[in-house]
Formats: C-alpha cells, sequence, structure tokens
C-alpha cells in the first residue's frame, strides 16, 4: 500500500470520526434546555444510554457486515442471510404464543436479552459449525443453509402471527421492529462484555483476514489454517449480529449499507481500515437518523424504517453498477 494512499484513507477516517462525533453531539445537545440544571441532568440520561447503544450496535453490525463479506468473496451479501433475524421474530413471537405478553420474559428486558443471546447462539454454534464441516468447508453452502433457514423461521413466526389474540399481536409488533426510542441500560455492559470476548477469542483469526481474502490455495500455502479460521470466523459474525439484534431488534441493510460505503470510500483491501470506516459510517447513519426520528418525525417512524428503503434502493444500485466479471 502506498504512503500516499494510506494517507488519505487516515484523512478520510479522520473526517468520518468529525462526523460521527458530530452526530453524536448533535443528538445529545439538540433541543436541550441548559438553563435548568435538572431538565439538562434528565435530558442526559434518556440521552446517554440510545446513543451508547447505537454506538455498540454500529461497530457489531459495522465489522460482522466486512468479515462476512470477506468471508463469502462477495461484496452485495449481508448477515441477515445468516437467519438471526428471522430467528429473533420468531422467538419474540413463539414466546407472547405460547407465554402471553404478560409473562415473566416478556416483560422482563434483561430476560428477554439473555434468552435471545442464549438462543441465537447456540444455533449458531450447533448449526454453522456442523453444517460447515458437514458441507466440506463450503462456504456457499452455509449460505444457502442461512438463506433457507431464514424462510423457515419466517413462515413459522406468519402462521403463529396469522391465529395469534390481535391484542397479542399489538403488544408483539413493538419488539419485533428495530427502535432505540426504549433502551435497556441495565444490557449494556453485558454486550460490550459479549463483543469483547468474540474479538478477543477471534483475534488471531481477525489478523489474518487480509490473507484470507487472497484465496484459500494461497493461504494455505502461507501457512494459514483456512479452514479452522473461516469456520471460527463465521460463528464469530453470526454472535455479533446475534447480540446487536437482541440489543434493538433486526435492523436488515444496515450491515450492507455501511460495508459498501466503507469499501468504496477507503479503496483498500486492509480491513482495519474497513472495519473501522463500517464502524463510523453506522454510526453516523444511526445517530443521523435517530436524530431525525425524534426531533423531525417526532417517532412517528422508527429509524430501521428508513435503512430499510434506503437499503432496498442501495442494493439495487449496487447490482445495477457492478462490473461484470
Amino acid at each position: 500500500m502506498k504512503i500516499q494512499a494510506v494517507r488519505a484513507n487516515r484523512q478520510k477516517l479522520l473526517l468520518l470520526a468529525i462526523l460521527a462525533a458530530l452526530c453524536a453531539a448533535g443528538y445529545m445537545l439538540v433541543d436541550v434546555n441548559f438553563s435548568n440544571p435538572r431538565l439538562l441532568a434528565y435530558a442526559m440520561k434518556l440521552r446517554t444510554p440510545k446513543l451508547i447503544v447505537m454506538l455498540i450496535t454500529a461497530f457489531a453490525i459495522g465489522g460482522a457486515s466486512i468479515v462476512f463479506q470477506s468471508i463469502i468473496n462477495n461484496t452485495i451479501v449481508t448477515p441477515c442471510l445468516l437467519g438471526m433475524n428471522s430467528l429473533y421474530t420468531l422467538i419474540h413471537t413463539a414466546v407472547v404464543f405460547f407465554l402471553g405478553s404478560t409473562s415473566v420474559i416478556a416483560l422482563n428486558a434483561n430476560l428477554s436479552f439473555a434468552v435471545d443471546v442464549v438462543l441465537m447462539g447456540i444455533t449458531a454454534t450447533i448449526l454453522y459449525s456442523w453444517i460447515f464441516r458437514k458441507t466440506r468447508h463450503n462456504v456457499l453452502y452455509v449460505l444457502l443453509v442461512g438463506t433457507v433457514l431464514t424462510s423457515f423461521f419466517g413462515s413459522i413466526q406468519t402462521t403463529l402471527t396469522r391465529v395469534m389474540d390481535p391484542n397479542e399481536y399489538d403488544s408483539l409488533l413493538n419488539t419485533l421492529v428495530a427502535s432505540f426510542s426504549n433502551i435497556n441500560s441495565e444490557i449494556i455492559v453485558f454486550s460490550v462484555i459479549l463483543l469483547a470476548g468474540i474479538i478477543v477469542v477471534l483475534r488471531k483469526e481477525l489478523a489474518l483476514l487480509d490473507v484470507l481474502t487472497l484465496g484459500k490455495e494461497q493461504a494455505i500455502n502461507l501457512g494459514v489454517d483456512y479452514d479452522r479460521c473461516i469456520r471460527r470466523l463465521l460463528l464469530g459474525v453470526t454472535l455479533c449480529i446475534a447480540v446487536a439484534t437482541a440489543m434493538v431488534g433486526p435492523i436488515s441493510f444496515l450491515g450492507l449499507i455501511i460495508a459498501n460505503l466503507s469499501r468504496q470510500l477507503l479503496k483498500t483491501f486492509r480491513h482495519t481500515y474497513l472495519v473501522l470506516g463500517s464502524a463510523l459510517f453506522g454510526m453516523i447513519v444511526l445517530v443521523g437518523g435517530q436524530l431525525l426520528v425524534e426531533h423531525v418525525y417526532s417517532y412517528s417512524v422508527p429509524v430501521s424504517v428508513f435503512i430499510t428503503v434506503g437499503g432496498g434502493l442501495y442494493f439495487l444500485y449496487l447490482l445495477l453498477t457492478r462490473k461484470k466479471v
């Protein structure tokens, strides 16, 4: 990598960091009554957990999306194809359907988060570790299985909602749409610990990402245990998406948007830059989007709706402008 390119990318990352900081400052300070200390403290108490959760979500989804695209060797795929978003909606629908909206799991945010993470983590560990070995370490088969599971979980969830009591369904809808309006601050520390643990466990594999993108044969020739690295990274991606989804709900197209924006802006194969750029883009999108939702649209439309619509249009743009091999 040339020195000029390195400097250019560092300047771009610095610009993104400044934009993310401005969005965060705007979110914390817009429409705040500085003349009243009590109102100021109350506003900070409400907004700080939301901001922290948005930053954590952006980092988890942004980093996982870059790693996932490098594993699959395709820049127009997104980790939501692994089925975690559909599994999340199925878990919450099943809880309300079988136990009711007044059950302990449905009302206790901490318990609900724990159930989501445990079930999605167990599913990811069993399915993707086993399937990856069963298919002789073929990543495309794993992607196909994830697509099938997404349809399978979605079909079951749709069936349950059709026969569900309308009042129960009305209470369920709030949990199926990603929202930063009601954040449980108690799960922030637990989520940070989980993500930090994933990074520590996979630190060696993450350091080899630049080599893994050269291809299986080249990586093996350089002494890399390719199949083991891919399997562990795939499991780490799934767990990161599981944690982010359990925190705020499913945000399908966010990873696709921020990962490709990072690749288009930085134009490098160095994953250190790409992951950081993707995370910063995620912070700008989430914090800036939530700022508009709260102060322009008065909470009438959740930020996930804008991300889904924008992500769909951006996906079509990527398909139409992608160079033919």
